[in-house]
């Protein structure tokens, strides 16, 4: 037992007590290293240290001492960097597993054991140079979404470190056919963001098997302050995995990209013996008034983020890989398990860090919670978290149809009944006069403040990718020319909308994982990115690129406030269905365009459109884009093809 005759206990987690530090876990110096541990309730912890990762026993073992505010705490003199360690508390009359603790920032293979490392140690050369690219508004962002191994395992992508942190540091890699692939693609598609998919180290991947070639998306969360090691190429070093890491953000700032990080702080992979239970049981997670498990996250658990303890340690964590690994934004997986107090508390500590750092998230749960409604960081209340923004699943199942209906298709296969929530995403999910808000198909009412609280996109990770889902949903008929044109449409609407816009990771190169709905653990071959689409849909490409170009260099479809929205974006009745146009006038936002007509045909047929008689140029006819012009149009008459969008500016 501690040297305490009579430990102390509480009646609940509200009664423990809150530690104000920020040097929870381990602090090293050559001369002395300090291990602490916030562990309230238990009435005896353990510190071990071993000499590498897998050792079966410790070189030293010692009963760490109690402190004020539930810390324990111990010191070893001398240089311990190198050394692997654990903790081991003692609660309710047993020695619960060993764990390497919940705030651990180094380990070993498969996230047993901690590290002692030196941080500047694996720091790759040039590292204190690095910078974020600079972002003058949140609506600047273009968010490309990717997995990590999807990026470089396909043979013809060229790379050599395949489903590795640092195939992003590779350049000049090309496709059989010459074109570019990895790094140099991103770059030449003209995205300002990637976000990776969860990269901290998480449970279900075995590093030390890369031959099984196993595959996971990664919301299996583990080590929540430590990069996961399969992506590494030496996962039994805890330096080479933080390097690496570092090396990949280093290689996508110098291309000007910015990185966006995965997080799913909302629950763990297991609550019996996770991290956080082998340290202060049952206090990080939510509980019904009867004990049992909230489960909003359908894993079986969800944290309790509005606990302050829990609350700290998500911003902690958040700031660490903010300043330690530069991260440039953070993605809340099920955002809605979130207290609204959290979100707001670490959004004001990013903003110390640099206020560019982008957050969003799900706006929604995976099922109830024993947090009150009125209390979740859901979509409906991403009006009370200034600098948070939620996923638009308005817009994303108006044009590509219900996303639990994979028959059901959307507007951009021409099904009616859509075009009121296709202008609620133009607006950005803001307020708007010429919008019926009964008509919108979840939202019946505006619910951001501006713009930059709305993530636009058409597909993700989730469910079917975009081209699947058009496969399975089209009216019969339809040729891939027509899929293409479906696929356009729907991109053209998510970049030419106000807002933040999002695309998958190969919708530029027509991806597909071949229908199946759920990927999380499908093999390589149905989720890399085959680079040799490029060649055979490379119309397709050049599309997305050039769409891109236009947003990047027109400000009008990037407005980050309701006041410039309501004097410069204005509907026009095209008094027919499936058909969204709209006009952007004045110079909007400061644009070098006066005034741009958008017009989005969902229609299989080709439409004739009223429109003000000027001397417009197009800029895209729904298969091209050009912003010198294609062609002049001085007619109040437009032509607009089936499934395709028209882009009209006046200089």
């Amino acid at each position: 037992m501690s040297q305490y005759d009579t430990p102390i206990h509480y009646e609940s987690f509200a009664d423990y007590p809150v530690y104000d530090g920020s040097d929870l876990e381990v602090n090293y110096t050559r001369a002395k290293t300090t291990f602490k541990l916030w562990s309230p309730d238990s009435d005896d912890v353990k510190i071990r240290i071993y000499r590498d990762c897998e050792s079966a026993i410790p070189i030293e073992s010692r009963n760490m001492q109690k402190k004020d505010d539930g810390i324990w705490e111990y010191s070893f003199s001398g240089d311990l960097k190198g050394r692997f360690y654990t903790f081991q508390i003692f609660f309710n009359g047993e020695w619960l597993p060993e764990t390497p603790g919940a705030y651990a920032t180094a380990v070993g293979a498969n996230g047993k054991r901690a590290a002692v490392v030196d941080f500047r140690d694996t720091d790759p050369d040039g590292w204190e140079n690095d910078r974020r690219p600079i972002r003058k508004s949140f609506c600047d962002s273009i968010i490309y979404e990717l997995h990590i191994r999807d990026f470089s395992m396909s043979p013809d992508s060229g790379i050599k470190n395949k489903g590795k942190y640092l195939a992003f540091t590779e350049e000049g890699t090309v496709n059989s056919h010459g074109q570019k692939t990895g790094i140099d693609h991103l770059e030449e598609l003209g995205i300002t963001h990637v976000h990776i998919m969860p990269a901290y180290d998480f449970a279900t991947i075995d590093e030390l098997k890369p031959e099984e070639n196993r595959y996971n998306w990664g919301y299996d969360p583990l080590n929540y302050n430590v990069p996961e090691g399969s992506y590494s190429t030496n996962p039994r070093n805890p330096c080479t995995r933080i390097r690496e890491f570092k090396q990949m953000v280093q290689a996508l700032h110098k291309k000007g990209i910015s990185v966006v990080m995965d997080v799913v702080y909302n629950h763990t992979y297991m609550w019996e013996n996770s991290n956080f239970t082998r340290t202060a049981p049952g206090y990080y997670y939510r509980q019904y008034p009867d004990g049992t498990y909230g489960n909003a996250s359908g894993c079986g658990n969800e944290t309790a983020s509005e606990r302050e303890m829990v609350r700290r340690y998500i911003i902690n964590s958040i700031l660490l890989w903010a300043k330690e690994y530069h991260i440039d934004g953070f993605r809340f997986d099920l955002m809605g398990i979130y207290d609204i107090e959290t979100m707001k508390q670490i959004r004001a500590a990013l903003d110390t860090v640099d206020p560019s750092i982008l957050m969003y998230g799900e706006g929604w749960t995976g099922g109830d919670s024993p947090l009150p409604y009125e209390q979740r960081a859901v979509k409906a209340h991403v009006n009370m978290m200034d600098g948070v923004a939620a996923f638009s699943d308005d817009l994303r199942d108006a044009l590509k149809g219900n996303w639990g209906n994979i028959h059901e298709p959307g507007f951009v296969c021409g099904r009616q009944g859509y075009d009121e929530t296709v202008k609620f995403g133009v607006t950005g999910a803001t307020k708007h006069p010429q919008i019926h808000y009964g008509l919108v198909n979840y939202s019946n009412a505006p619910y951001a403040n501006s713009p930059a609280q709305v993530v636009n996109y058409v597909s993700c990770h989730d469910d079917l990718c975009l081209n699947d889902k058009l496969a399975i949903s089209a009216p019969g008929g339809s040729s891939e020319s027509d899929m293409i044109r479906y696929n356009l449409l729907a991109q053209t609407i998510v970049l030419t909308s106000q807002g933040i816009p999002f695309l998958y990771a190969g919708e530029e190169l027509m991806r597909s994982k071949k229908g199946v709905h759920n990927t999380y653990q499908s093999p390589d071959s149905i989720n890399q990115l085959y680079y040799d689409n490029k060649y055979a849909y490379k119309h397709v490409f050049e599309y997305y690129k050039n769409l891109i170009a236009l947003r990047k260099a027109h400000p009008a479809f990037r407005m980050d406030n309701r006041e410039m929205m309501d004097n410069h974006l204005h509907f026009l009745d095209p008094r027919q269905a499936c058909v969204v146009a709209f006009i952007l006038d004045n110079n909007a936002n400061g644009d070098s365009w006066n005034r741009i007509l958008v017009v989005y045909n969902g229609n299989r047929h080709n439409i004739g459109l009223e429109i003000p008689k000027e001397n417009w140029w197009v800029a895209c006819n729904g298969s091209q884009i050009s912003q010198k012009g294609l062609f002049k149009w001085n007619n109040d008459y437009l032509n607009v093809p089936a499934n395709s969008a028209m882009i009209l500016f006046k200089p």
